[in-house]
């Protein structure tokens, strides 16, 4: 017994040098020559990297024994095991691969290299959390969008500067919308591991007080999708019409409680499908992961909106109509700030729409569109009588197109500007019955409003005590007249067919322009973890 004593004694004795040995050769490979070199060497195609390590002495920040390089080491390999739960590519591999070249790490040279290697992938991964995977003019080029990439600089010296929880914890978009798609990609990744919500659905329109099996599968594709309790009765009643209400509102359609092709197809959409519009919308949150401001305005296209938010409560929200789902005429996405309001507006005609509309038509009739005005270089206005349209082309004609203010302006009574080099701006139209459609995708980019007045009454609120007196006064000019914004609004146009709205629900609507399967296919591209979409 005193025997196995003594050896344990020994063992336990022969370990604890061994360890120290290590720990102590360890220290002085990080401070060696040979640890230098080889870290500059694996950095030398990543100026900013090497320059940090070189102003910080190079001092190591995940291969030394200290606690601090245990737990940034310990808690970035999580964060790699974990990036699929935030649709990033999959690092699991990653984390392994770099685990195991650490343990295996002996020399300065090696630890050098793996110092490096870590480093490397720790500013791939912390720039896909924070500001997304893709380049989004990469995927679409009217994604025009300016990403908020952050330095290289800034991504190390804050790691070193705080407890790693607390840096891989505020990493990711903070905002609700991304938290809540999070657990909307849960809930359906959960659905399509067990078979999915397929069902059968009817084929004919239905109605309040119908009755039959058609109703039946109506009754048990909305249980599945859990806007109903289980029933199983055959009867159109009350609580299948709010549900069928509730799910129209969530999918943007008229909520009169109908069942018909419209809500039919978006019943039918998979759980893939849906969960294809979540990453896509996480990626969309990264790429708009920045301050939107105290008092912002958001216009969704595929939810055809216009919101305005003060301190992140919605405060007013109107109908819009966008750009029609044809080359040059789609609504471009970006964010920019309105600075003034244009009441009694003349509507400067594009020089594509005039060219490519209006020039043929009044080559075929001269009068064509005749309360749109000629004007020559010089702005002087010429008589159509003294112009023959069809002595020139697209090349050669000479003359703009201007609508002078009026009731019949296209732009109607006003418009809102945020001066962007695609002439996009919000504004009023003569054409409200366009706002009764559910899909209202007709104009030529430009975003106009339901309720122009009202929002602008809004905008004007922080600067008077009477919004709509200082607004009726510039329009009762009846000319063109400027109204500056003295705080001018942060305006961010934004795509989001996966959002969740002031309620707190999960809403889907159409990829109206098809940009989310293009960034959804780039994602999938990229080594996303993602279902393969069916059918």
């Amino acid at each position: 017994m005193a025997s196995n004593w003594s050896i344990l004694r020994v063992f336990r004795l022969s370990t604890l040098i061994l360890f120290l040995f290590s720990a102590s050769t360890s220290v002085a490979n990080i401070k060696s020559v040979e640890f230098r070199f080889s870290l500059l060497s694996a950095l030398s195609k990543y100026t900013e990297i090497a320059q940090f390590y070189e102003q910080n002495e190079f001092k190591p920040i995940w291969v030394g024994n200290n606690r601090s390089a245990k737990d940034r080491r310990s808690y970035f390999f999580k964060e790699l095991k974990n990036a699929s739960a935030h649709a990033l590519p999959i690092l699991t591999h990653d984390a392994d691969y770099l685990k195991n070249q650490f343990r295996q790490a002996r020399t300065a040279s090696e630890l050098g290299l793996i110092e490096a290697l870590i480093t490397l992938k720790f500013i791939d991964y912390s720039s896909k959390l924070q500001t997304g995977v893709l380049k989004p003019a990469a995927v679409d080029k009217e994604i025009v969008r300016k990403v908020p990439y952050r330095s290289v600089n800034a991504y190390l010296t804050t790691l070193t500067s705080v407890k790693p929880q607390e840096f891989f914890k505020g990493l990711h978009p903070q905002s609700k919308q991304y938290s809540s798609l999070i657990s909307e990609k849960k809930r359906l990744e959960k659905i399509i591991s067990q078979g999915g919500w397929f069902s059968d659905l009817p084929t004919e329109l239905l109605r309040p007080g119908d009755i039959g099996n058609d109703v039946v599968l109506l009754r048990d594709a909305l249980i599945k999708r859990g806007y109903l309790k289980r029933n199983s009765s055959d009867i159109y009643d009350g609580k299948l019409r709010r549900a069928v209400q509730l799910f129209q509102l969530r999918h943007g359609l008229a909520p009169d409680g109908i069942a018909g092709p419209a809500t039919f197809s978006e019943i039918a959409k998979t759980a893939d499908e849906r969960l294809a519009s979540v990453i896509v919308a996480l990626e969309r949150e990264r790429w708009t992961n920045f301050d939107l401001g105290a008092r912002y305005v958001v216009v969704n296209l595929p939810d055809f909106s216009t919101k305005l938010f003060d301190n992140g409560s919605l405060i007013f929200e109107t109908r819009n109509v966008i750009g029609t789902p044809v080359d040059e005429q789609r609504t471009p996405e970006f964010s920019d700030v309105i600075e003034h309001i244009i009441t009694n507006p003349t509507w400067n005609v594009p020089k594509s729409i005039t060219l490519k509309e209006y020039l043929p038509e009044m080559q075929e009739d001269p009068l064509a569109h005749d309360y749109l005005e000629l004007v020559d270089l010089d702005r002087e206005i010429i008589p159509r009588s003294l112009v023959d349209f069809n002595e020139f082309d697209e090349e050669t004609f000479p003359y703009d197109l201007k609508q002078m203010p009026s009731i019949t302006n296209a732009l109607g009574l006003v418009k809102f500007m945020f001066p962007n080099q695609y002439s996009i701006y919000l504004h009023d139209t003569p054409s409200k019955p366009l706002f009764d459609l559910e899909v209202r995708a007709f104009s030529h980019g430009c975003i106009r409003l339901q309720k122009p007045f009202e929002f602008a009454y809004e905008l004007l609120k922080p600067q008077t005590s009477d919004p709509r007196a200082q607004f009726q006064e510039a329009m009762e000019t009846g000319e063109e007249t400027v109204v500056y914004l003295r705080s001018p609004v942060p305006i961010h146009l934004i795509y989001r067919t996966a959002f969740v709205d002031e309620l707190g629900l999960i809403n889907y609507r159409r990829d109206i322009y098809g940009r989310d399967a293009a960034i959804y296919n780039a994602l999938i591209e990229a080594g996303i973890k993602a279902t393969p979409l069916s059918g």
